[in-house]
């Protein structure tokens, strides 16, 4: 058994969900989804098939973050996981409709932060152990740290 960390590579400002599912009928499923539940979003999914052709299996309706998403795919290369690129939305617009899709197992991880994989290698395979998702916390918030969050809160709409 083998333990590697792997760099997700994206553009600063792109989102990426990464999860673990359990069938190739999750590609549909996430388009359909996705395009449900916010029409303007761009995405780009990349799957890892681990069985018969052991392919990356991709969507979206944006080509540059459908490419994205199958280099971070094919790079980690763990069976049963997803790589779904996101531009023009935000994971807390989609989250409950991808855990919602019947074959999604889990979600390793939601962000714009920097990421890196923590991936096992074994004689069979490869599987993701977990994420570090973006940098370690430098401390408590103080008051001021409080009232930046609220105001922040709402000058993105997502608070009264």
């Amino acid at each position: 058994m083998e333990l590697e960390l792997i760099k997700v590579e994206k553009p600063e400002e792109l989102n990426i969900i990464i999860g673990q599912s359990h069938f190739i009928k999750t590609v549909e499923d996430m388009y359909e989804s996705l395009v449900g539940t916010v029409p303007t979003m761009k995405f780009g999914f990349a799957f890892c098939e681990s069985s018969g052709k052991c392919l990356v299996r991709t969507e979206g309706n944006d080509d540059d973050l459908k490419r994205i998403a199958q280099e971070n795919a094919l790079k980690i290369g763990a069976g049963h996981t997803f790589f779904l690129i996101l531009k023009d939305g935000y994971p807390i617009n989609v989250l409950n409709q991808i855990k919602h899709i019947p074959e999604v197992c889990r979600i390793f991880c939601a962000t714009a932060n920097p990421v890196e994989v923590v991936v096992v290698s074994t004689e069979q395979g490869r599987g993701i152990l977990g994420v570090v998702d973006g940098s370690s916390p430098k401390g408590i918030e103080a008051k001021e740290d409080i009232q930046w969050r609220k105001e922040f809160l709402r000058k993105i709409g997502y608070k009264l």
